[in-house]
């Protein structure tokens, strides 16, 4: 039986159900760990050899990769196929559950939050670095709060709601592409000791990631007043400062969270979010995970809306 080219709604939303039941799977069963120790192994960093040498390497480990990720979604969606439509349902979503990671980022949300509101910068530091690779170094608490609901605004586009728009739009093979680009992003681009090697990858998931950034500074409008926040105020500040970050992407969702939540998002020496809104607090970390869980729940009814080639309604 051929496999269908897109996952249905039913998929969508018992994956992210399983995720939210179960979380990640354990680190050796982890397809996104294998991901990212296959780009730690393979891509160049930036030293005595030639540049155009690393940027053909980092390139090709990325189209390989990518390649691989997409052919074994394909030989899962395959082998579900052949369960009838409940198993292969069931199949789908354990799988494309395994490249979402929504009860993870809620849960090192709150984490942070809590290490906030005790006053122990030490623990909110340790739990932020689930979160963000910067620098944590001296920040104060408001920094502190403002790169966790960053983080959580980013992440609900990279982690959440990127899976589920190229499941909806390519099925699990176009999901697995994704997060394996993204993954290698996340581990080799933009960053200085992989200038060249990163590259190829940092640019791929800049394309990859254009749809669903500015759909989940949709789903934060929509979904800040579970925080308590303004959808108004959300959409006014995307509007105005999403161009504000050094990734074209990134901006959208992180813009919609400052202006929806009313507070100043600030990355050190980098940029600014919504200027004249208030500093952070630990309760605002606990608004944005809010935000993002209500967001993510949007996330599966607008995608299943969307028209799949060659799918299931």
């Amino acid at each position: 039986m051929r496999p269908a080219l897109s996952c249905g709604a039913g998929v969508l939303g018992l994956a992210l159900a399983v995720d939210a039941a179960l979380g990640e799977p354990p680190e050796p069963l982890h397809p996104v760990v294998w991901m990212g120790r296959v780009v730690g192994l393979l891509v160049p960093e930036d030293g005595p050899a030639p540049p155009r040498g690393r940027l053909l390497r980092g390139a090709a480990v990325t189209a390989a990769g990518g390649a691989l990720a997409a052919g074994a979604g394909a030989l899962v969606s395959r082998a579900a196929a052949r369960l009838g439509p409940a198993g292969a349902a069931a199949v789908e979503a354990v799988a494309l559950s395994s490249l979402l990671a929504l009860r993870t980022l809620l849960d090192a949300g709150r984490r942070v939050a809590a290490a906030l509101e005790a006053d122990d910068r030490d623990a909110a530091r340790t739990h932020l670095r689930w979160l963000v690779g910067r620098d944590l170094d001296g920040l104060a608490p408001p920094l502190l709060a403002s790169a966790a609901v960053e983080s959580l605004a980013e992440n609900l586009s990279d982690s959440v709601v990127a899976p589920l728009l190229h499941a909806r739009l390519g099925g699990l093979p176009a999901a697995a592409l994704y997060r394996f680009v993204n993954t290698a992003d996340a581990s080799v681009g933009y960053r200085d000791r992989f200038r060249l090697g990163g590259r190829a990858a940092a640019r791929l998931d800049d394309v990859l990631g254009l749809m669903p950034a500015r759909l989940s500074a949709l789903l934060v409008a929509a979904a800040v007043p579970a925080g308590g926040g303004s959808a108004r105020a959300a959409l006014r500040c995307w509007r105005r400062d999403h161009g504000a970050t050094a990734s074209p992407n990134a901006g959208h969702p992180m813009a919609a969270m400052a202006g929806g939540l009313g507070v100043r998002l600030e990355k050190r020496g980098h940029h600014v979010l919504n200027g004249g809104g208030r500093p952070c607090r630990p309760a605002d970390v606990h608004r944005a995970v809010a935000t993002v869980r209500a967001a993510a729940v949007a996330a599966v009814g607008v995608c299943s809306l969307l028209p799949a080639p060659g799918g299931r309604p």
